[in-house]
């Protein structure tokens, strides 16, 4: 299939595939839009089933971190890149180093960052290649403790606040004390955002595919453990994805049994349809990329001079954008992943010299 009539290819600026014959890398990297500025995005590195999921997911993810910039007003486009691989049997230091060659080979149009299966140290061996990586800092964090580049903590911060705002309009509460959340993920987000949610008075039920993962977070917080099937169906406050995207699709959407969808994956509607059905329904939905751009706020830090307290504000602005799109999605009658959108679309057409009026908000083809 070209990329061109792919049916996620909206209007991409460069995709490409890169291999390196001497480490066996294989990868693909696309660059959405780079009108706010470079392209800023993680590189994920995955056991995909077949190259055209690659594609796929590549062209999805990158288009989504033109709007989280835009949405955060950023200076930064949207790129991302994906290595095709398992991390935890094909991952080199070659390989990274050979990763970074290939950022490098797109001369600053993206800048490279971690996501699932990469991690700080990787992109350290990235960097021996480019000088257009980012997530590697060791200094102050927002937080008050030493930051080793690792964005999770920053994005486990903003979903947090932004299920806050969440439960404020839809439960007209402000406290976590009793909500039941049920995440489905734990990986290194998934893990800080328990935390902070059983500091704060939450009841968690959650899930992962490695048992371990979820040992850790029974013992400490007293959460309740469900199988990765039963995670859709269990009754909670805030249904908070936080591992791979497409979770909400026509099976799940139908089967949901909370009033909030509120998580750090990204790409979690399957189709825009989804998120029609999710309000339909009367379940409040934290567009993805509003609610967990934390860690993309943390590490575009670095690039201006990282300034602890400045990105505490932006962090904490991830619940001020979310209070802002609940209200326009009320008031207008549609659903908040499009009200999401436009206002990213706004934010980029006005860098271009032109602009929309709210009424443009409306159902697209699904």
């Amino acid at each position: 299939m070209s990329v061109f009539t792919h049916p996620e290819f909206h209007d991409h600026e460069q995709v490409v595939h890169w291999r390196d014959r001497e480490t066996g890398l294989q990868a693909i990297l696309a660059i959405h839009d780079t009108t706010l500025g470079p392209a800023l995005g993680g590189c994920r590195m995955c056991s995909y089933e077949s190259e055209a999921a690659a594609l796929d997911d590549v062209l999805r993810l990158s288009r989504a971190m033109t709007y989280k910039a835009a949405l955060a007003k950023l200076p930064f486009g949207g790129g991302k890149s994906v290595i095709l691989g398992d991390p935890r049997l094909d991952k080199t230091p070659e390989l990274m180093r050979a990763m970074g060659r290939a950022v490098e080979g797109l001369g600053g149009r993206y800048i490279v960052a971690e996501d699932s299966g990469t991690s700080a140290s990787d992109l350290r061996l990235m960097g021996v290649g480019t000088s257009h990586v980012v997530g590697v800092a060791e200094v102050m964090g927002w937080d008050g403790r030493l930051r080793d580049g690792d964005p999770s903590p920053a994005t486990a911060y903003g979903v947090f606040v932004g299920m806050r705002a969440a439960i404020r309009v839809r439960y007209g509460r402000d406290s976590f004390e009793g909500v039941r959340v049920a995440i489905q993920g734990l990986g290194n987000v998934g893990r800080h955002l328990a935390e902070l949610l059983a500091a704060a008075g939450a009841e968690l039920i959650v899930t992962d595919l490695w048992p371990e993962n979820v040992r850790m977070v029974v013992e400490r917080y007293g959460a309740r453990a469900v199988s990765s099937e039963q995670i859709v169906d269990t009754e909670a406050e805030i249904f908070a994805p936080c591992a791979l995207g497409a979770v909400i699709d026509d099976d799940t959407v139908a089967r949901l049994r909370a009033g909030v969808v509120a998580g750090s994956a990204n790409n979690q509607l399957a189709r825009d349809r989804h998120g029609d059905e999710l309000a339909r329904r009367g379940i409040l939905y934290a567009p993805d990329y509003a609610i967990n751009a934390g860690g993309l706020i943390d590490v575009a830090s670095e690039y201006a001079g990282y300034d602890p307290a400045l990105v505490r504000v932006r962090l904490d602005h991830i619940a001020d954008t979310l209070a802002r799109i609940f209200a326009i999605a009320a008031r207008e009658g549609v659903s908040t992943h499009r009200v999401a959108d436009h206002l990213a679309e706004q934010q980029i057409a006005h860098a271009r010299g032109r602009g929309q009026p709210m009424a443009a908000v409306g159902p697209r083809a699904a």
